[in-house]
């Protein structure tokens, strides 16, 4: 009789202690460390808010930017074929015509190059995409106006800051960001400092205007 009541007492006792262990297992949450997070981590964005742009958009080609393109490895030697990309888009290559370079990486052109000449015109061949140097401009009352070489990701603030800043009569509500295509993009950079999504990107050949303020 004592064993039986002594097995039971332990039984209540083993008991008691998994439901106590429930109760705290149900009132963990999960671990705040992202490692062991059940909420999975967004990811991160390169750029601006506003525009989403990523890396690999601001690599791709503009209207504007100088082009050289290498074809070896024929009988002949043929120069380096060097050439800004035109309003529409286009680089003009012997034999195979207009091809379209604005929106495409130098892997892409290459590709699309190597596919135009081969097998239609020759067997083998290699195809070699450069860039030639990219380049921005910042003009108006900043103190080191003029050309600035694009080496990354560019804002218009961060154009202005390259460019030895604002001089002291510089009007800061009013800047001009002037594409390469024609279209002008008013910014205020008051408030482009205080919300990056009032801060577009600046591409190569784009051009970069502050004006004077009156007062």
């Amino acid at each position: 009789m004592k064993l039986f009541w002594k097995a039971t007492s332990l039984g209540f006792f083993a008991c008691g202690l998994l439901f106590t262990g429930v109760i705290f297992t149900g009132c963990y949450s999960p671990s705040s460390n992202p490692i062991f997070s059940d909420t999975p981590i967004p990811p991160v964005m390169i750029g601006s808010p506003s525009t989403g742009y990523s890396a690999v958009e601001v690599a791709r080609f503009h209207i504007g930017d100088s082009v050289s393109v290498a074809l070896t490895g024929l009988p002949e030697i043929i120069e380096p074929h060097v050439e800004p990309i035109k309003e529409d888009g286009t680089i003009t290559m012997p034999d195979i015509g207009h091809v379209q370079a604005a929106g495409k990486t130098a892997g892409e052109l290459q590709n699309e190059i190597y596919n135009l000449y081969v097998p239609k015109y020759y067997r083998h061949l290699t195809v070699t995409v450069n860039a030639g140097d990219r380049v921005y401009y910042v003009t108006g009352e900043v103190k080191n106006p003029g050309r600035q070489l694009y080496a990354g990701q560019m804002t218009v603030t961060k154009a202005i800051t390259t460019a030895g800043d604002f001089t002291d009569f510089a009007n800061h509500k009013n800047v001009r960001l002037i594409r390469a295509n024609g279209q002008t993009i008013k910014v205020n950079c008051n408030k482009a400092l205080q919300d990056q999504s009032q801060d577009p990107l600046v591409y190569p050949n784009d051009q970069v205007q502050v004006q004077r303020r009156f007062w």
